[in-house]
């Protein structure tokens, strides 16, 4: 076991991913970019089989090097790594005939942040690109992470693991809104604007003779004024609805 001064301290509470004998400087690149794509950047490295530091590495990891693979600890077994957390999840597809929970990344992520609310902290270990972590490495942790994947083809590569479980953090620790509108250089039309188109329309239309029979005209015009209250419209709409009507009106008047 490392003296725990080499561990890193944590300016603010997140997990740390711990990669486990990678094989190759890319995958760590990318594990690393994809932590730092949802604000996390304590990665440990468990002997790495190229070495360490690695220029593939850091040519992937792009503008998460600085952040992320430079203060990443690097040590020799995953003892070492762990040894300051007080929960520690490992992330596997197979089964081990290990008795432990076993969770989805977002119910991992959600005890992992109310773990760091209590003062704990929180390991995330990810095994080799080609065989995945040994029994003595899952042993040491108190949960499992599984990804629901299709079963025919279940292989995840490092950094969409690392991703999914970076995604699910962030999730769970910042708010998240789940549908918003864009605007392009336009608000909401306000209920006068749309009234105002909805009576233009109504006018013309009926000056063009298109409320017939008679007897329907009352539910044509009650059906077509619903449809513009139905329309989530914006300003820039209106305007372009009122100016498609008014270029019609001059077709049809030209001489």
């Amino acid at each position: 076991m490392s003296d725990d001064s080499q561990i890193p301290a944590t300016a603010h509470p997140m997990p740390c991913f711990v990669l486990v004998r990678t094989q190759m400087g890319e995958n760590i690149g990318a594990a690393a970019r994809a932590m730092w794509n949802f604000g996390l950047n304590h990665m440990r490295l468990v002997a790495p089989r190229d070495g360490w530091p690695n220029e593939r590495a850091v040519a992937l990891a792009s503008g998460a090097a600085g952040v992320v693979l430079d203060p990443a600890l690097v040590v020799e077994t995953t003892p070492e790594a762990i040894g300051d957390c007080t929960h520690v999840f490992v992330t596997t597809a197979r089964e081990r005939g290990l008795t432990k929970p076993i969770l989805s990344p977002e119910a991992a992520m959600a005890q992992a942040r109310a773990i760091h609310a209590a003062g704990g902290k929180v390991a995330v270990i990810f095994g080799p690109e080609r065989t995945g972590l040994e029994n003595d490495d899952i042993a040491r942790a108190d949960a499992i992470i599984t990804v629901p994947v299709n079963p025919d083809f279940p292989s995840l590569n490092l950094a969409q693991s690392v991703l999914l479980c970076a995604y699910e953090w962030r999730r769970q620790t910042t708010e998240v809104v789940e549908m918003r509108m864009e605007f392009a250089r336009s608000d909401f039309a306000t209920a006068i604007e749309v009234e105002k188109l909805a009576d233009h329309y109504e006018e013309k239309l009926d000056e063009m003779g298109y409320f017939f029979p008679e007897t329907k005209a009352a539910g044509m015009k009650l059906v077509l004024r619903n449809l513009w209250g139905r329309l989530p419209l914006t300003r820039a709409d209106v305007q372009l609805f009122h100016g498609i009507l008014r270029q019609m009106q001059r077709w049809r008047d030209r001489p």
